[in-house]
């Protein structure tokens, strides 16, 4: 997951006198994306347990997470086995799609 930063209100437009600088205000305040949507929460959630578990294991931490996911997996726990693979994948897509079968 990528974080980007985006000013609150274009700068340098933010007091304009024109009216063609005020259409281009409105416009540009109308097409601001938040990405605070639904299903956010369970992302944010695995990226501070990636974090944590990155901070626990360091370079390493994708290779345990892998580990674990592949151990619930074998215990037939998918609950388990879902979260240790999205944490895997925060931190290295390719283990991730290795471990669950995708190339």
């Amino acid at each position: 997951m990528s974080i980007h930063f985006a000013p609150a209100k274009p700068s340098g437009l933010t007091h304009a006198k024109s009216g063609a600088a005020k259409k281009i205000l409105r416009q540009a305040q109308s097409n601001v994306a938040n990405d605070n949507g639904p299903g956010r929460e369970a992302a944010d959630r695995v990226l501070r347990a990636a974090l944590h578990h990155f901070a626990q294991h360091g370079l390493g931490a994708a290779k345990v997470a892998r580990a674990q996911a592949e151990k619930a997996f074998f215990e037939g726990d998918r609950d388990t086995y879902d979260w240790w693979l999205g944490i895997t994948r925060t931190l290295d897509r390719r283990l991730a799609a290795s471990v669950s079968g995708q190339s």
